[in-house]
Formats: structure tokens, C-alpha cells, sequence
């Protein structure tokens, strides 16, 4: 039987949400550590940390230890999991928690093995893998145990993960590195090409959530963006509109399509005729823009479902794979490390 304080995390490039049996999500916060260079100490964690992005003294550096679903800085991501995981369940010598943590389904053995690693570090007395379009599906309520062919596209801040599952298990899946944080760069390089005007991450993720856009709006609507002029080097503000938002998303949304086109022509046809019949589901953070469903369906001909809280189904994927490990232990778990 499960241990109360089991733990599923969607350890995302963007955002780390906890997942915890019988309460759900108990924790959301932003990927990124604050630490000073000169002490190595941490001074912030999560939401705080974030709002130091490009905002810190010299000796201070706001750090994102993820980059396209894996971990690029390993100390940093020990250490935001182990603040991460005991803000959730506490910390104790003698009860330490099962972790469940999702993977991009394209992660290496040894990407892997550092997901291992680093969250046994930070706690945990066992560690679980699962697949992000395993954990989505289960997340979104979907029936993947059945042999009828279901299709997930997961859109997160690294990477964008896109699978045919049947019977608990994907049968074709493809997982590139452009979603939310290729969403980001392409607004900024949009922004200094067009207007000559340099902004940063968090203004790009702001334009993204107000304006983005992936389909033609009925109506348009603009955001005042702000930066630095690369010409006179002064602040300067100019509104943008969604419009300007479609074209500067155009390659990025392109690439996330045209994957979803390649997943579905390497699916058997059986499979492929369920996917039809029962439409696409989005999850991720990507799900949100608008037109994201329609550009989908445009590029494949196939109905395009949103997934309800779609940024929320790796977490509450994760956590319900926990909860019934007894059963995924035969089956889509990829690996585990058990503490002596």
C-alpha cells in the first residue's frame, strides 16, 4: 500500500508542480533558482526567484537548472527538489517519500539516470520514472488501458511530447525540443528584428500569454510591450498586436504540427482510424493559446480536444500512476532505485 506522503512530480522546464495522495496539487512554483555567486547560498526558490530574472546584481544569478525537459544544472536541481519536496510533505530522517517523476518520452539513459539521482538526493527512499504523454493521458482522464488507439500531445515549456498510446503503452511517439521556451526566443528575435527593440524572457512569456496567438483572431488585440531601443539604447514602449504574434509563432507552431503529422504517419492504420474517430487531446502549458486546437486540426484534418486544466495533467497523471504502482510496475515505469 501506498505511503501517505507519495509524491508525483511534473519536474517541468518551466514549472514544478507536486502532486500528493489524497490532496492533489499542493504545490505550483516556477522552475528557477536564485543563488549568490559568491557564497553559493540560495536566496529564492520558485515564484520569487522568478521575479529576479534579469533583475539581479552582479553577484546574484537567477538560474533555470532545466533546459528542453532535462537537467542541465544537477546542484541547482537537487537543491530546488529538495526545497520543493520538503515545503511539500516536510522533512524527516526516518519517513522519507516514494517519488513518481515524469521524463520527456525522447530522454536518454543517462538523462535519465540523472532524474534518478538528483531526486533521490533531495529525499527520496525510492524513485519512479514515467513517460510526460503516459502521465498527460492519465492526467486528462483518458482511457489508455483499452487496445483503441488515443493520441496526446503534451506542450510544455522545453519540450513538446507527441504519442499514440494503447494498452498502457505508446506504440509511436516523437518529442522535440520547441514548446514554450522556443515560443519565448521567437518572440524576442521577432521583436529586435521587426522593431528594433530588445526585451527579455519574461516580457516574451507575458506577449505570449496575453496576445499569442496560433490561429487568425476574430477579433485583434494588443500589449504594450516595453524594452530597450537597439538604436538610441533608451527605454522605449510600443504596442504589439496578435497579429504581429501569429507571425513571430509561425516556425515554432509549424514544428509542433508538422511532428504531430509525422507521429500519425508512422501509427498503424487501425490505430490511426481510432485517432480519427476520437480526436487529438492537448495538456501543457501550450494548450492554453488561443488557436492552438484549430491550427492542429488544420495541419491534420483530425478534431482537436483540450484537455480540462491541461497544465495541471502531468502533475495529477504522475501522482495517480503512484497511487496505483503495484499495477504500472509491468508496464510503462522505466526505472527505479531503491535506497539500502
Amino acid at each position: 500500500m501506498a505511503l501517505k506522503n507519495d509524491v508525483g512530480i511534473d519536474l517541468g522546464t518551466a514549472n514544478v508542480l507536486v502532486y500528493i495522495k489524497g490532496r492533489g496539487i499542493v504545490l505550483n512554483e516556477p522552475s528557477v533558482v536564485a543563488v549568490n555567486e559568491d557564497t553559493g547560498a540560495i536566496i529564492a526558490v520558485g515564484a520569487k526567484a522568478k521575479e529576479m530574472l534579469a533583475r539581479t546584481p552582479g553577484n546574484i544569478v537567477a538560474i533555470r537548472p532545466l533546459r528542453d525537459g532535462v537537467i542541465s544544472d544537477y546542484d541547482i536541481t537537487e537543491r530546488m527538489l529538495k526545497y520543493f519536496i520538503n515545503r511539500s510533505v516536510g522533512s524527516s530522517r526516518f519517513f522519507k517519500p516514494r517519488i513518481m517523476i515524469c521524463v520527456p518520452s525522447g530522454v536518454t539513459e543517462v538523462e535519465k539516470r540523472a532524474v534518478i539521482e538528483a531526486s533521490t538526493q533531495a529525499g527520496g527512499k525510492s524513485v519512479f520514472l514515467i513517460e510526460e504523454p503516459i502521465a498527460a493521458s492519465i492526467g486528462a482522464g483518458l482511457d489508455i488501458t483499452g487496445p483503441d488507439g488515443r493520441m496526446v500531445v503534451d506542450i510544455g515549456g522545453g519540450t513538446s511530447d507527441v504519442a499514440v498510446i494503447s494498452l498502457g503503452t505508446i506504440v509511436t511517439s516523437m518529442s522535440v525540443k520547441v514548446a514554450g521556451d522556443s515560443m519565448d526566443d521567437s518572440i524576442i528575435n521577432y521583436m529586435r528584428k521587426e522593431h528594433k527593440l530588445f526585451i527579455g524572457e519574461r516580457t516574451a512569456e507575458q506577449m505570449k500569454i496575453m496576445i499569442g496567438t496560433a490561429f487568425p483572431r476574430e477579433q485583434s488585440v494588443a500589449f504594450d510591450c516595453g524594452g530597450r531601443d537597439l538604436v538610441t539604447g533608451l527605454p522605449k514602449h510600443i504596442d504589439v498586436t496578435s497579429e504581429e504574434m501569429l507571425e513571430a509563432l509561425d516556425q515554432p507552431l509549424t514544428t509542433v504540427c508538422d511532428t504531430v503529422a509525422q507521429v500519425l504517419e508512422k501509427t498503424p492504420p487501425e490505430l490511426a482510424a481510432d485517432i480519427s474517430n476520437t480526436g487529438i487531446v492537448i495538456t501543457g502549458g501550450g494548450a492554453l493559446m488561443n488557436g492552438i486546437d484549430r491550427r492542429i486540426k488544420k495541419r491534420t484534418g483530425i478534431d482537436v480536444l483540450i484537455a480540462e486544466d491541461p497544465k495541471s495533467c502531468v502533475a495529477v497523471g504522475t501522482g495517480r500512476a503512484l497511487e496505483s504502482l503495484d499495477a504500472m510496475e509491468t508496464g510503462r515505469v522505466n526505472q527505479k532505485k531503491q535506497l539500502i
